[in-house]
């Protein structure tokens, strides 16, 4: 009987068990171990997290997000191309540090010098794609520079293109958040980045990536990791679910170990807690509007969403729309031509913005259109 009486009763208990919400996953700089970290969703660029984002810091390897960034905006120019071979330099073999041993004067292509410089964080490999780029090292780190104004990079001076500890060779969590962000828009760099194990000089020189959430993490899909005496234990890590594409930097953890948890805890809180919306338009939106002195009395109009914005999770509930709309335009209207806008909000904030447009082209009313008109007509 005692039996019974606990089995009937277990569902009742399991039930209101279930019926209480279960709070969000969060986090603190408790959580934190390293001593700046930046959380951020590569889509808007919104700050999800952030403990010290400002605080300059060596970053090590991290360097070569903004190396490799370059590197990828020349491919995406035409300036260089993947089956482009890059020969070694001897300030380029003599690179201390990770590197791939490049001998002065061997050669690799383009696509095998990213490969090293991504996967094995090769010093050497990256130096020698500087020079294929610019000629020196120096011209290219000028070029880094200034790709940094562009961005926002205001906490960050570079010296050199792979991390190697330099006096005054400093960044921030957020602006390496930043430059990842950047690298992230040439999808093509997963590829590299995604790499766990591979070889070259036809397999006999062994590449293993050094971000062991590739093996660990759900969605991982890179980016960089580095370590030096100066910079500790640093990662920028990227990683995609559900439409919801993140980066977790962290910089100067004390073991890579620490590096790593710190890294998946802040992707952990970013997707437990939030995702992307895509808006469903509305049916009023589309609707005919009166034209005025036009050959055709009304238009028909259309939008397009073609873009979702960061919420959190369960905030779809919190959006709102206004949709503006005149009863009447003038002529002439292109097809294409701006009429209205949705303007979508949550909990009163403007967060996104899409225009109306007419679906067609009406003329302006005219004499000889009448005339062409009715001719037109006549004739039939």
């Amino acid at each position: 009987m005692k039996i019974k009486k606990i089995s009937a009763v277990f569902p009742v208990v399991l039930l209101l068990f279930l019926s209480f919400p279960t709070a969000a996953f969060a986090i603190s700089d408790k959580d934190i171990t390293a001593p700046a970290a930046v959380l951020m969703d590569a889509e808007t660029g919104e700050v999800l997290y952030q403990k010290s984002p400002h605080e300059k810091r060596a970053c090590a390897s991290i360097t070569k997000v903004m190396t490799l960034d370059l590197v990828m905006e020349a491919l995406d120019s035409g300036k260089i191309k993947w089956t482009d071979t890059v020969t070694a330099s001897e300030h380029a073999s003599s690179m201390g540090g990770s590197d791939i041993w490049l001998e002065p004067g061997e050669t690799m292509t383009v696509d095998e010098m990213v490969k090293a410089t991504i996967v094995a964080s090769a010093n050497d490999a990256a130096v020698a794609l500087a020079e294929f780029i610019c000629g020196s090292e120096d011209e290219f780190v000028s070029m880094m520079n200034k790709k940094a104004k562009e961005l926002g990079m205001k906490d960050t001076v570079f010296k050199n293109c792979n991390g190697l500890d330099e006096e005054g060779h400093i960044t921030s969590a957020y602006d390496v958040a930043l430059m990842s962000r950047d690298l992230i828009r040439h999808k093509s760099i997963f590829k590299y980045s995604k790499i766990w194990m591979d070889t070259l000089r036809d397999g006999k020189t062994q590449l293993v990536n050094t971000n062991k959430l590739l093996k660990s993490y759900n969605g991982i899909t890179g980016l960089k990791t580095g370590t030096t005496s100066q910079a500790g234990s640093c990662i920028s890590a990227t990683a995609e679910r559900d439409g919801l594409s993140l980066i977790a930097v962290v910089l100067g953890s004390k073991t890579g170990k620490d590096r790593f948890k710190d890294a998946a805890a802040l992707l952990d809180y970013g997707f437990a807690n939030y995702a992307m919306y895509t808006p469903k338009t509305p049916d009023e939106a589309f609707k005919d509007i009166g034209v005025t002195n036009g050959m055709y009395n009304s238009v028909k109009t259309e939008v397009e969403i073609d873009g979702a914005f960061l919420i959190k999770k369960g905030g779809d509930k919190d959006i709102t729309y206004d949709i503006s709309l005149p009863e009447s335009i003038q002529a002439p209207v292109g097809k294409g031509d701006e009429v209205g806008k949705i303007v979508y909000k949550r909990s009163g904030e403007r967060i996104a913005e899409y225009p109306i447009t007419a679906a067609s082209q009406v003329d302006e009313i005219s004499f000889g259109q009448i005339f062409s008109l009715i001719f037109g007509r006549l004739i039939k």
